[in-house]
């Protein structure tokens, strides 16, 4: 069985609760999983994996910088391996924003780096109003209200398709 290592980077902890569920996955056919926050990234060796994955979320329409540093040190290493990145984010909510190809984020940040990752997902992530700070709340629901999206600010809603993470992680342990 395969040694994976999941990078994430979370703002809320949504992202790290899908890292979670792929382990599930991943262990029940056996695979050795460690997984690590982006920022202590830097003190893990690379070499002893198998395979590597990148999980981020997206806030105000980016990518954790650390992700986008951590991407550009270790690019060659990642092309080394069996390697897959997935992005976190509400707009994947709607379904014609919900694929690699079709989400704008996804698109902005392949563009954005060189690596070209052999798997790529996105996820609809979660909106959770009460836990937001007062400035990113009414942020987010005024990006809300533009594109439509629920603007209750005491809601909590997850837009996350269970069933494709599982599946993400079926893919992973079979690359």
């Amino acid at each position: 069985m395969a040694n994976i290592l999941i990078i994430y980077s979370t703002t809320d902890g949504h992202t790290v609760e899908i890292c979670r569920r792929i382990i599930e996955v991943l262990e029940q056919s056996g695979h050795h999983i460690k997984l690590v926050n982006v920022t202590e990234a830097s003190y893990i060796d690379l070499a002893p994996f198998d395979k590597i994955v990148i999980g981020a979320s997206i806030r105000y329409g980016k990518h954790s910088p650390q992700i986008v540093e951590f991407i550009a040190k270790h690019e060659t290493m990642l092309d080394s391996k069996p390697n897959a990145f997935f992005s976190v984010n509400v707009v994947a909510r709607k379904p014609q924003k919900n694929q690699p190809d079709t989400n704008p984020y996804v698109k902005k940040f392949l563009k954005r780096i060189s690596w070209k990752p052999k798997l790529v997902k996105v996820f609809a992530g979660k909106l959770d109003y009460p836990r937001y700070t007062p400035f990113d709340r009414f942020m987010i629901r005024f990006i809300m209200w533009i594109t439509k999206g629920p603007t209750d600010p005491t809601a909590v809603i997850e837009f996350t398709d269970w069933q494709q993470v599982e599946e993400f992680g079926r893919v992973i342990g079979e690359m």
